[in-house]
């Protein structure tokens, strides 16, 4: 008990180190997190905890995927919801078929481990980019689009990843397209219905206090609850967690006047706490990506094969980007070219690939080449992509001062 208490303030330790000189030199403290992370695993082997999927899915994921719900609104989302459905749902089945291809066709992959791998990293999950629109003071469509899409796929992902699984290990176990179909409906409609009765709930119970503590004790019940029921009953968490939180700001958090469901102090608290929980979240799972990137055995399988695989995401996320944005072109949902350039080089891979990767069972073939595959793009993601955003959003004149 006292090692892992040790260890954990270490971490905390560091990257709040890191998050205040990040902030001085006016660098994304997500890619500085990871960056200092691979140093101390260089320089200090054994050096506090390691990523496991279970940590990422009870711990990490609950808080980030709560806390950005809380701030999206029905009425934009509703807006926008064709476009945000299109990318986040025929989108990324779209980039998990084309990533698949490629891989058996240029990698040699057998198809099980190529269709698994096409079903995990094709969710982008950019929490980098996402803390870095707030550092920027960047709001508007813009950011709702990558932020609501990064949320709504991050589900569909953890839906095509539990089918492909199933389909990998189909040839021993027999299951066919019906079941597999009726297996993704069970999931989406199970995860939303445990969302919003959880996230019902909290709201419900709260109408009986006015106590600010209590409020947020409710929202972390909501959270964390919905995430664990939804897992235990093998529905989607992602979707669940998600649910509750869109429920629970629109309700009782985001809107000018008083909330029936929350008071004043509530409100304040509850998003000050949830901001609070999301940062230390991001600084934990940054860093700890960054000491087991350090671990990989990247060498051992070529650099060449992880610059190949990061080429094919890319190339995936584009075809998926532009073609699907060119149809809304002539309607109201017209999305600018501008925009299309930032979700394509702002879709980072990050916390759910790494957890669908860290669960895949020792007999899949190239289990561990597909672990590493994920680590790289991940890291190639956050630290690269990650750096250049800004860039891009400044030549795109998305910053606050530039023209539009």
């Amino acid at each position: 008990m006292d090692e892992h208490l040790r260890q954990i303030v270490a971490v905390l330790a560091v990257a709040m180190i890191v998050a205040i000189a990040a902030r001085q030199l006016r660098l994304p403290y997500t890619v500085g997190l990871v960056v200092v992370g691979a140093i101390l695993a260089a320089t200090r082997p054994g050096f506090g905890m390691h990523l496991t999927h279970d940590m990422i899915f009870d711990l990490i994921l609950p808080p980030l995927l709560f806390e950005a719900a809380l701030s999206l609104s029905w009425r934009e989302l509703a807006r926008d919801s064709l476009p945000l459905l299109t990318l986040a749902g025929l989108g990324t089945a779209i980039s998990a078929t084309i990533v698949a291809i490629a891989t058996m066709l240029v990698l040699d992959w057998p198809a099980a481990p190529a269709v698994v791998f096409g079903a995990l990293i094709a969710a982008t999950d950019p929490v980098a980019i996402i803390a870095m629109f707030k550092d920027n003071r960047i709001k508007g469509r813009l950011r709702l689009l990558v932020e609501s899409e990064s949320l709504l796929n991050d589900g569909a992902a953890a839906v095509f990843f539990v089918m492909a699984l199933a389909w990998a290990q189909g040839a021993d176990t027999g299951h066919g397209a019906f079941q597999i179909l009726a297996t993704l409906g069970r999931i989406v409609f199970g995860g939303v219905v445990v969302g919003a009765l959880c996230g019902g709930a909290a709201i419900l119970v709260a109408l009986r206090t006015s106590e600010h503590l209590i409020e947020a004790a409710l929202t972390t019940i909501a959270a964390f609850g919905s995430f664990l029921i939804a897992e235990h009953f093998h529905v989607s968490g992602v979707l669940a967690t998600v649910t509750a939180g869109l429920i629970m700001g629109n309700l009782a958090l985001l809107g000018e006047g008083e909330s029936p469901f929350l008071s004043a102090k509530g409100r304040e608290f509850v998003h000050a706490f949830w901001e609070f929980a999301a940062f230390v979240a991001n600084s934990v799972v940054f860093l700890l990506i960054g000491v087991d990137v350090e671990t990989m055995p990247f060498t051992v399988y070529g650099l060449s094969m992880l610059a190949v695989v990061i080429a094919i995401v890319l190339l995936a996320r584009a075809l998926t980007v532009y073609p699907l944005s060119a149809l809304f072109l002539p309607t109201r949902w017209r999305i600018s070219a501008g925009e299309q350039h930032v979700l394509w080089w702002g879709g980072l891979r990050g916390a759910l690939a790494l957890a669908l990767a860290l669960s895949l069972p020792e007999s899949l073939a190239l289990r561990d080449e597909v672990v590493v595959a994920t680590f790289a793009v991940v890291a190639f993601s956050i630290v690269v992509q990650g750096l250049t955003m800004p860039l891009l959003l400044r030549a795109l004149g998305f910053m606050p001062g530039d023209s539009a």
